[in-house]
């Protein structure tokens, strides 16, 4: 008997690392994912069995156009926060610290099960 999975979206997905450690266990499965970055699209696919990379601004994506969904993944651009990059937080004069609240709408939007936000320090 197959088992039903719990659904993911993978957000800022880059080459996939998050979603290949939540599909590793074999209690998830992605059914969206998205970057804005177009040369991460030929690694994830490659490393990708099922749903392929939306690549696209998240600004753009309405919540009405993401499947269904239990758990929101999503590895935010760690520039405007990192030790490593300029730390202007929310004022990034690129926008990228403001990205969260994309996040943050997609989550009320769609009230996931639940969700996981990575950051590098």
């Amino acid at each position: 008997m197959k088992q039903n999975k719990l659904k993911t979206i993978d957000l800022f997905a880059g080459i996939g690392g998050i979603r290949k450690g939540f599909e590793a266990t074999g209690i998830f499965e992605t059914v969206f994912a998205n970057d804005f970055e177009p040369a991460c699209k030929a690694t994830y696919d490659l490393n990708s069995m099922g749903v392929k990379l939306t690549v696209d601004d998240i600004r753009k994506i309405k919540s009405t156009d993401i499947p269904k969904y239990d758990f929101l993944l999503a590895g935010f651009p760690c520039q405007a926060f990192s030790i490593a990059g300029y730390r202007h937080g929310f004022n990034d004069i690129k926008g990228r610290g403001n990205l969260f609240f994309e996040i943050a709408r997609i989550i009320k939007d769609t009230q996931p099960m639940g969700f996981l936000l990575e950051n590098v320090k």
